[in-house]
């Protein structure tokens, strides 16, 4: 099992920047790819941004493309998310998750944390 932790939330006037964090612990050796997706009260989760652990290889959601950079700490088993430009809408819970194979769904998540951007 892999547990993850974020941290970097907080709030940030609109054209601000934020830099998220998730640090995985346990059997980090399983991860093939970590994610980060948001979530605002009555919206289904979104996700924003992957990166694939061996490789490094990114993937960003049109929403955040551009503005947003996934980057990795191999030997701390850390995930940073650099959000720059950010906009109101921006404004949600961001999760961190896992998952297990290239074929496996997120199911392992950290506890949230939570980004307010204001105008």
């Amino acid at each position: 099992q892999v547990q993850l932790v974020e941290s970097g939330g907080g709030l940030v006037q609109a054209g601000g920047s934020l830099r998220l964090s998730c640090a995985a612990s346990g059997r980090t050796f399983s991860t093939y790819a970590m994610g980060w997706f948001r979530q605002t009260p009555g919206e289904e989760r979104e996700f924003i941004a992957e990166i694939i652990w061996s490789g490094g290889s990114t993937y960003y959601a049109d929403s955040v493309k551009g503005r947003f950079t996934l980057s990795r700490d191999n030997a701390k088993n850390t995930v940073s998310l650099q959000m720059n430009s950010l906009r109101p809408e921006d404004t949600a819970v961001y999760y961190c998750a896992a998952r297990l194979g290239s074929l496996s769904a997120y199911d392992i998540w950290g506890q949230g944390t939570q980004v307010t951007v204001s105008s």
